[in-house]
């Protein structure tokens, strides 16, 4: 529990766990400014993930990933989604986790495959897109998320329910 707000709340998790539904939300709830990383790169690459990761690789997207985050770690009232992968590096966790509060937002395989199943762009996953490669990635990411401040389970709650539950725990 904090007793005061955070200025950086870090939302962590698999693709399709909620960070940009949830980050958004929230951030308007608190009054916070809302910073989806993803959005931001393609932004200043001037192309889709999908285009980053299929022209210049994961490792390059990964790079730009981590340099866009930090752009964002002195910021104040910010509410960072962070992709998928981003909180692999650690690095990166470790500044994130001293700076700001990081929330896991977690989901099973199953819930996170009925929400993204339509969703073609997601560039890890268009080859071979099924729960279990939800599972697998998910299972080698675990380790790290888990080490986020605090996991919420996001699987069958409302965004309101989550949203709820996260001002509980910022305030």
């Amino acid at each position: 529990m904090m007793n005061i707000m955070k200025n950086l709340i870090v939302l962590v998790g698999m693709m399709g766990c909620g960070k940009s539904t949830i980050g958004a939300f929230l951030s308007r709830v608190i009054g916070y400014d809302f910073v989806d990383i993803d959005k931001e790169i393609e932004k200043s690459e001037n192309m889709s993930i999908t285009n980053i990761f299929n022209e210049y690789g994961e490792k390059y997207f990964r790079k730009i990933e981590k340099l866009k985050t930090f752009e964002y770690v002195n910021r104040k009232k910010i509410v960072l989604s962070l992709g998928g992968g981003g909180f692999e590096d650690e690095e990166t966790r470790e500044i994130l986790k001293k700076y700001g509060f990081v929330i896991y937002l977690k989901a099973t395989p199953e819930c996170l495959f009925n929400r993204i199943k339509t969703e073609i762009h997601r560039p890890l996953l268009r080859k071979n897109f099924s729960v279990d490669s939800i599972a697998f990635i998910l299972k080698k990411r675990h380790n790290n998320y888990e080490k986020a401040h605090v996991t919420i389970d996001t699987t069958n709650k409302t965004k309101k329910e989550i949203v709820c539950k996260i001002e509980r725990l910022i305030k």
